[in-house]
């Protein structure tokens, strides 16, 4: 069975070297980049194949955060970001670029460890493996998957940002595959407000928003169904 490969990316060579003999001893096979554009060249080269990937914030020229933007355009691997700061900015930046966990300079190495165990174990049982349903995910279509513990929803391998409100109302729609689902059904299950007339218009609007992001045809919409003077329904 083959080891799985980790790339650190850090400007500072001795943090990059603490981490690396760590994770060695445990077994990881190592690359480092000292920056973000070569790691981003590692990282596209397709003789390279990396499971992870541990990435510091603060960088000369390309910072952790574009770097990880730029990474999930193509690869859904996991990303723990390193950072020698504590403030909650960091930490909103590293989660909506796309990171999957935090972890504040100077840590322990048992935390590093286990951090990385478990980034690793959560990719392998839940990320959509080439649009195969399990327990955790579910197929919408063709190209759109959705991994409902992690409320995750990806169309052509690529992670597709919803907010929390367009998972919501997704997943209700899911629970109730294959029904008529009402405005007001929706609406009060889903807002957890009394409907009311102008409820329809917010329904509309998020909809059309999730239309945008799932379908390939926002005209003609193959996922999200409407099923004219009665609501709306999921095949």
């Amino acid at each position: 069975m083959a080891l799985d490969k980790i790339l650190i990316v850090d400007d500072n060579p001795d943090i990059r070297e603490v981490i690396s003999v760590l994770l060695r001893s445990e077994d990881y096979r190592i690359e480092e980049a000292e920056n973000g554009k070569i790691a981003i060249e590692k990282l596209f080269d397709e003789e390279n194949a990396f499971d992870m990937m541990i990435l510091d914030i603060m960088m000369p020229e390309m910072n952790g955060v574009e770097v990880c933007r730029k990474v999930r355009e193509k690869s859904q691997i996991p990303i723990l970001f390193l950072t020698a700061k504590s403030q909650d900015k960091d930490m909103v930046e590293a989660y909506t670029s796309g990171g999957d966990d935090f972890l504040v300079k100077p840590f322990s190495h048992t935390e590093l460890v286990l951090k990385v165990a478990s980034l690793l174990r959560r990719h392998k049982q839940y990320d959509v493996p080439g649009g195969k349903e399990s327990e955790n995910t579910k197929k919408l279509s063709d190209n759109v998957m959705v991994d409902i513990k992690k409320r995750l929803v990806y169309k052509e391998d690529k992670r597709i940002n919803l907010t929390d409100k367009e998972f919501d109302i997704l997943q209700y729609f899911m629970d109730h595959r294959g029904d008529i689902v009402q405005n007001r059904d929706l609406y009060e299950d889903v807002w957890g407000e009394k409907y009311l007339p102008s409820g329809s218009n917010t329904i509309m609007v998020h909809i059309l928003n999730l239309r945008k992001k799932l379908e390939e045809d926002v005209n003609k919409p193959k996922i999200i169904q409407t099923v004219w003077g009665k609501g709306y329904r999921i095949e």
